[in-house]
C-alpha cells in the first residue's frame, strides 16, 4: 500500500515537471474515484463530470498543491472534489431559488373591480424589481412564500445574519421606491406616513 501511494507521488511530481503521460496516468487511477464522489454529492451526470473534469484541470495547472506529508494523493483529490461538488450544488440551489421564488409581474386589468389593487401590487412589484437581487429574492421567498429566514439561509447556503441584513435593508428599500413612485409619503422625521391619497 505504502509502495503504491509512492508510487503515485512520484508521478504527481514529474506532472510538475510537465510530463503529460504522468497526468494521464493519473487520470485513468483516480477518475472513477473522483467521478463517483461528484456523482454522489450532485446526482447528476452531466454536472458531476465537470467536477471531475474541474478538478483535474487544478491538479494538472496547480500539481505543487499537493502535499504528501498530510496525506495520500487519494484522499486529497477526494477533498477536493467534494468542495467543488457542494460550491457547484449550492450554486444550483440558489439559482433554482431564485427561479422558483420570482414574482412574475401582476397583470392589469382596466375592467376589474379589483383595478386598484391591482395597480397597488403593480407598483410593489416596481418597487421590488429596484432592490439588488439578494435582497429581492430574500423579501419574496419570507413575505409571499412565509418562508422563514432560517429556510431561506438553508435553502441558500448564506449565514442567517446576512439574510436578516438582506430583509431588513430591503424592506426600507422598498418604502424610499414606494415614496419615489409617489404611492407613500414621509412624514417629517422621516417615517412612512401611509398610503398617498389620491
Amino acid at each position: 500500500m505504502e509502495h503504491e501511494k509512492s508510487h503515485w507521488t512520484k508521478e504527481l511530481a514529474k506532472l510538475a515537471k510537465g510530463d503529460l503521460a504522468a497526468f494521464d496516468a493519473l487520470y485513468r487511477r483516480y477518475a472513477a474515484t473522483v467521478y463517483q464522489i461528484a456523482l454522489h454529492i450532485l446526482q447528476d451526470v452531466s454536472d458531476a463530470e465537470d467536477v471531475c473534469h474541474d478538478v483535474f484541470l487544478e491538479m494538472l495547472q496547480h500539481p505543487e498543491q499537493f502535499d504528501p506529508t498530510r496525506g495520500s494523493l487519494q484522499a486529497w483529490l477526494a477533498v477536493k472534489t467534494k468542495s467543488r461538488a457542494i460550491d457547484r450544488l449550492r450554486q444550483k440551489q440558489r439559482q433554482q431559488a431564485a427561479a422558483q421564488w420570482r414574482e412574475p409581474a401582476p397583470s392589469w386589468d382596466p375592467t376589474s373591480e379589483d383595478a386598484f389593487g391591482q395597480l397597488e401590487k403593480e407598483q410593489l412589484h416596481e418597487a421590488l424589481k429596484r432592490l439588488p437581487p439578494s435582497q429581492r429574492e430574500a423579501i419574496t421567498a419570507t413575505y409571499f412564500h412565509a418562508m422563514t429566514h432560517q429556510e431561506w439561509s438553508r435553502m441558500t447556503g448564506h449565514p442567517l445574519g446576512t439574510v436578516k441584513s438582506w430583509v431588513r435593508y430591503g424592506l426600507k428599500n422598498i418604502k424610499k421606491n414606494l415614496i419615489q413612485l409617489g404611492w407613500l409619503e414621509p412624514t417629517e422625521g422621516g417615517h412612512i406616513h401611509g398610503p398617498k391619497q389620491m
